[in-house]
């Protein structure tokens, strides 16, 4: 479960996407040209991947060593906190 901070994040994500579809759908009853259609859909598309990897990031770091036995031994712990440093860097993609 996110933890307030993360919740009021997220929130505020998705409200700004909300506004993005809000935006396309009024884009669509004025007749807006195809590929204006497109990159906005594009763009919606990427906002609500980005709210995806942020929360399994989180998942990743925070709610799946909770999970675990508070006896973990140091080099399970830093297992895992590797995991959640790699995994991090493999949701970002190569650099464009």
């Amino acid at each position: 479960m996110l933890d307030s901070k993360k919740q009021k994040a997220v929130g505020l994500r998705l409200r700004r996407i909300e506004g993005q579809i809000r935006g396309l759908e009024r884009m669509v009853t004025e007749g807006r040209l195809c590929v204006d259609l497109l990159t906005q859909i594009a763009a919606a598309q990427a906002a609500l991947k980005g709210v995806g990897d942020e929360i399994l990031q989180y998942h990743v770091r925070r709610c799946v060593p909770g999970s675990f036995s508070k006896r973990l031994r140091a080099v399970e712990r830093d297992r895992l906190t590797e995991l959640g440093t790699i995994f991090g860097q493999y949701l970002k993609g190569p650099r464009r």
